[in-house]
């Protein structure tokens, strides 16, 4: 293991709070600096600091990721990116968990007062419900840490970290990097800087690498508006005895801060059933502890390969 990585996970695995997020930042800056790159924290929202190092508005590609840390979920969210119902039912079925009890609290208070005739118990039921709603809500949101972040998204952090160390001299001026921050409340620091750099939101190629590190299955979802591209990412992450490749042009959905670009991309690896779907499962829970360094590696030697393809 890299020593920046093994740094990452001794010392800054939790990146939730303002705190927690501001020390990882200062580490971040301080290590792109290090390697002779301009690093800056640009502000993209009320307490939402992407971390940009490069830049962005003269490089043939962006390489991002988002640095926030989820809250702890009891059971983990599922993704689907080529099986887009599936993704979606479950979804519905993970909301339907979440909130079966207080909206049984809720409609029950009625029958309650039908059979009790008291406003007072049914008020105390109705407020009860509401309120349950409002706290898995803020649990959902704002909730405890989640400690373990290996897949999501340590890997992704860590894999631009890679790219960055081992990026040759001649390429550097072609590639950026944007740390992306607050993606799990709603894409907040994409979201804000796409709003900020209306041009790059629709000129800027944009690999965003989000949990790469549990799986054998690499995933490219691609935007229509990015289909040029298709070809050259397929030569510059061929498959191997170990990975398989998918470049996904149509038919795929992948929600993260790649979305908030026109020719946006995001990469992921996944495991497989038998039956051939693609899933992500484990994040959001205490059991993403899956961190495969030869991953990194395959994606680092890709990216690299991505950028002299482009540059040519």
């Amino acid at each position: 293991m890299r020593e920046t990585t093994r740094e990452i996970f001794e010392k800054h695995e939790i990146r939730k709070t303002k705190e927690q997020k501001k020390i990882f930042r200062e580490y971040l800056l301080g290590y792109a600096r290090s390697q002779g790159y301009d690093a800056r924290v640009e502000q993209a929202g009320k307490n939402v600091h992407n971390v940009i190092v490069g830049d962005p508005k003269s490089a043939r590609v962006v390489y991002t990721a988002h640095y926030d840390t989820c809250a702890v979920m009891p059971i983990p969210n599922l993704i689907t990116p080529k099986n887009v119902g599936l993704y979606l039912l479950y979804q519905l079925v993970l909301s339907i968990f979440l909130y079966i009890i207080p909206f049984s609290i809720m409609i029950g208070s009625r029958h309650v007062f039908n059979i009790t005739g008291s406003n007072a118990l049914f008020l105390l039921l109705l407020l009860g419900g509401y309120a349950l709603i409002l706290a898995v809500t803020y649990l959902m949101m704002a909730g405890p840490a989640n400690k373990h972040t290996a897949n999501d998204n340590t890997s992704g952090v860590t894999t631009l970290i890679d790219i960055m160390t081992d990026m040759p001299r001649e390429l550097r001026g072609d590639v950026a990097y944007i740390f992306f921050d607050l993606e799990e409340l709603g894409l907040k620091g994409s979201k804000g800087y796409a709003a900020r750099h209306k041009t790059l939101k629709k000129k800027m190629i944009v690999l965003n690498f989000d949990c790469v590190s549990d799986g054998q299955h690499v995933l490219f979802a691609v935007k229509k508006k990015a289909n040029d591209l298709a070809d050259k990412i397929a030569e510059a992450f061929p498959p191997s005895n170990k990975y398989s490749v998918t470049v996904a042009t149509k038919g795929v959905f992948y929600p993260s801060d790649q979305m908030c670009f026109d020719r946006g991309i995001a990469v992921s690896v996944l495991n497989k059933t038998k039956r051939g779907i693609m899933y992500m499962d484990k994040i959001h829970t205490k059991h993403d502890t899956v961190y495969d360094e030869e991953n990194i590696e395959f994606l680092k030697a890709g990216a690299i390969e991505l950028v002299r393809i482009l540059s040519e």
